[in-house]
């Protein structure tokens, strides 16, 4: 009988399990990279379409004198700071402060606040604000009541370096934002607004790519996002028109990143 010497049993051993650890490696990388992107409309939520949000003050937006302004919005048929009443509270990102206000200056990322009277700082110059009413997970209330769109303008001589009119079709970014951790992983809402338009299969779309992964969207409804990886997510949103061109305007191709961790 032919024996096998210690040092040649060794480097087989070795071999085998470099070889082993190369095929779980490759099953990871192959895990890691066949996550299917989706999305689908969301559902399951209260209309409130009778919720009313009004802008009180300032009464004059056109003609702000100093940069620390004070806001204060008329909420009516619509409780700020209460949880909503949906099964999407415990599916969603959502809000241990309730239901809130979406205030967006510029279609930069919001702010959210849980009263109706509040202080910010606006630099001087022309801008374009919008703000709504977001339910508890963060998903707006789209009525013709529940939005308000105003040009702010912010000391003497103020100019307009983005170009802003306020009865042109524009696309306004809202959700995803941020960092999601554990369970919020899962399910991401794509949230946004739009107006002086209207969304269909014939007409004008959003198009929204993430991670390069391209969708269109034919209904002004929120979306949950599924199966995103870990880590950073790209996400860009445009407002097109119905040969599938970007309709003009300064904030209708928005790009964002958001965070996705353990």
């Amino acid at each position: 009988m032919k024996f096998i010497k210690p040092f040649t049993i060794f480097f087989i051993a070795t071999a085998l399990l470099m070889s082993c650890k190369k095929d779980n490696e490759k099953k990871t990388v192959q895990k890691e990279t066949t996550n299917t992107i989706t999305i689908e409309k969301l559902s399951n939520s209260p209309a409130y379409k009778n919720a009313v949000l009004a802008l009180k003050k300032p009464t004059d937006t056109e003609n702000i004198q100093g940069e620390t302004v004070n806001f204060d919005f008329e909420v009516s048929n619509y409780e700020l700071g209460a949880q909503t009443t949906s099964p999407n509270t415990s599916i969603l990102a959502n809000s241990a402060k309730g239901q809130h206000i979406h205030f967006i200056i510029n279609n930069q990322p919001y702010a959210a606040h849980y009263t109706s009277n509040f202080t910010k700082e606006i630099p001087k110059g022309v801008h374009h604000l919008v703000a709504f009413l977001s339910r508890s997970y963060h998903e707006s209330v789209k009525n013709e009541n529940s939005v308000v769109v105003k040009k702010l303008v912010v000391g003497e001589n103020a100019k307009d370096t983005i170009g802003i009119d306020t009865s042109s079709p524009t696309l306004i970014y809202s959700r995803p934002k941020g960092v999601y951790k554990g369970k919020d992983t899962e399910s991401l809402v794509l949230d946004f607004f739009v107006l002086n338009t209207t969304l269909s299969r014939n007409g004008n779309k959003v198009k929204a790519t993430i991670n390069g992964k391209e969708f269109i969207i034919t209904e002004w409804a929120p979306q949950v996002i599924k199966g995103l990886p870990k880590g950073e997510v790209a996400i860009e949103l445009e407002l097109i028109d119905a040969k599938g061109k970007l309709i003009p305007g300064p904030f209708n191709r928005v790009k964002r990143t958001v965070t996705l961790t353990e």
